[in-house]
């Protein structure tokens, strides 16, 4: 389970893009639906093996997934950077560090140290650690700055709590 403000809708028809398909790769017809609602999942990421096997249906997405839209909040990154207050913002994560099985997360990161809702200074060579279920129940928001130019269109997340360590 997700955080209540987590929405998540896979598009595979949008206009232009990045990962729209009328087909997944086995021919199967691609359609709209909710992933993650109001913070619950609603469904999976099903090719015919998988559905087979688990008993279910495909769900069109024998390849992967087609245009995640995850729905974002009001607030832009600068009202987000105030409800931080003191903290980070993280613009760059490091190596692989994700434990599939128990959830844990510890990645080299970079990016700016948070003072009074206002960007302070640079920071590198950290790592942020945490646990997947933990960061996802505890998104505090998603801002409104969506990247739309890739597959994946989400805005910038607050998560309330993580570790962060460094000199």
């Amino acid at each position: 389970m997700f955080a209540l403000e987590v929405s998540i809708r896979e598009e595979p028809h949008l206009k232009r893009g990045r990962g729209s398909a009328p087909f997944d790769n086995e021919g199967v017809a691609t359609v709209a639906r909710d992933v993650v609602k109001d913070g619950v999942v609603q469904g999976y990421f099903l090719g015919s093996y998988s559905a087979r096997k688990l008993g279910m249906t495909t769900t069109g997405n024998a390849g992967g997934n087609h245009n995640l839209v995850v729905a974002s909040g009001d607030d832009d990154l600068a009202a987000l950077l105030k409800r931080i207050g003191r903290g980070l913002l993280v613009t760059e994560q490091l190596g692989h560090g994700v434990n599939l099985v128990t959830g844990d997360f510890s990645r080299g990161a970079a990016g700016f140290w948070i003072e009074g809702g206002e960007i302070a200074y640079p920071v590198e060579e950290i790592t942020i650690a945490g646990n997947l279920k933990d960061m996802f129940r505890d998104i505090v928001a998603i801002g409104r700055d969506v990247d739309r130019r890739s597959s994946r269109h989400v805005g910038s997340i607050l998560i309330g709590r993580m570790t962060v360590a460094g000199r």
